[in-house]
């Protein structure tokens, strides 16, 4: 179901897979407590709380052992232990158990997802499933989807210099979007408002992707009733709407509030805060989730494994969500702290991704 090596750093695992059974029984208990209160664990709770009959003083030296490879460490402020993110990330992909999501928790995100008005535009059918997604996992929900998605509704040229042109793209929800294009010397207004008209007799009603296959067919068949001019500024037109890679993504955010929510100390706000302007930073988090576009199934980034979010120390869970032709064509996941329940969101964020893809057709 899941894939869990994360698309940058893997951790070096070597002597990790040594640890005996003890070792990781108080290993998997030190994360559990940290993924359950976010605060450090000391070796009394830890005694108590493993099933092992083991001393206070023996749950010392396995924790020495574990802090020596790297697993967990003692933050100035206490004398518990916290797992690092090398811990965070053995922990997911070798202890960790990530079991199906019960009836009950298919049935709920189903009503969830099932409730969002299709009749909307993609993009505020995403949306609003994102706001459902963020509200079952407790973290920010994002999306990176293609605009080309959108229908369009009309198209004008707007003539800037005389070798330049304003393409203004009018969506049927009501997105205007504005290109700058070059145009080919000695163009006439002429020329201008019957490629405007000869666009917009084709695309009303067609997402952008639509638009461009059936105009490029258009414009080998009607050559004849175009003159050359024209032509150009028509094949110019479709090459502005291709853009670059992410050109056409667009990238959607809900539920930040929920990073607010269970703040322990006043670090943690400070994460939080250079989490908010690490999701500001649009280009970054469209570049991190369009990598994820090339694999298969979730895909999970802990704290420095993905550089955009390492100051922060958050997590991001992504899976990519298709369309009808079973093509890939966005991903959606959640971003939060590092602490987030793994097991719970991971299968979460899998099936979400299944129900966004047959809410599209896929």
């Amino acid at each position: 179901m899941t894939h869990h090596d994360p698309i940058g750093l893997i951790a070096p695992h070597a002597g990790l897979a040594q640890l005996n059974e003890r070792s990781r029984d108080i290993f998997r208990q030190i994360v559990e407590s940290y993924l359950a209160t976010g605060e450090p664990v000391g070796s009394r709770n830890i005694s108590r709380l493993i099933a092992l009959p083991l001393s206070p003083a023996s749950v010392r030296n396995v924790m020495s052992d574990l802090e020596q490879l790297g697993l967990i460490y003692a933050p100035h402020t206490s004398a518990g232990r916290l797992p690092t993110e090398l811990g965070l990330r053995f922990f997911v992909d070798a202890l960790m158990q990530v079991g199906d999501l019960t009836e009950a928790e298919r049935q709920s995100i189903q009503t969830q997802l099932a409730a969002v008005d299709r009749a909307q535009s993609v993009e505020a059918a995403l949306g609003e499933a994102l706001t459902r997604l963020s509200g079952l996992t407790r973290a920010a929900a994002v999306v990176l989807t293609q605009k080309s998605n959108a229908r369009l509704k009309h198209i004008e040229f707007v003539r800037l210099e005389p070798e330049k042109a304003l393409v203004v793209l009018v969506g049927e929800d009501g997105q205007v979007e504005n290109r700058v294009l070059a145009l080919p010397p000695g163009v006439p207004s002429s020329a201008l408002t019957e490629a405007t008209n000869f666009l917009n007799a084709r695309i009303r009603g067609r997402t952008l992707a639509e638009a461009r296959l059936e105009l490029e067919t258009a414009l080998t068949q009607n050559r004849a009733e175009l003159d050359q001019l024209t032509q150009k500024v028509v094949a110019a037109g479709i090459a502005s709407w291709s853009g670059g890679a992410n050109e056409d993504r667009q990238l959607i955010v809900r539920g930040h509030a929920n990073l607010l929510e269970d703040l322990h100390a006043l670090d943690d706000l400070e994460r939080i805060k250079s989490l908010f302007d690490d999701l500001e930073t649009k280009r970054g988090v469209i570049d991190l989730l369009g990598r994820a576009e090339r694999g298969e199934g979730v895909r999970i980034f802990i704290g420095s494994e993905n550089k955009l979010f390492s100051l922060s120390g958050s997590s991001t869970i992504i899976a990519p969500y298709g369309d009808a032709q079973g093509r890939i064509v966005g991903v959606l996941g959640v971003i939060g702290p590092t602490r987030l329940n793994y097991a719970r969101v991971i299968p979460t964020v899998d099936y979400a991704a299944r129900i966004v893809s047959k809410m599209l057709g896929g």
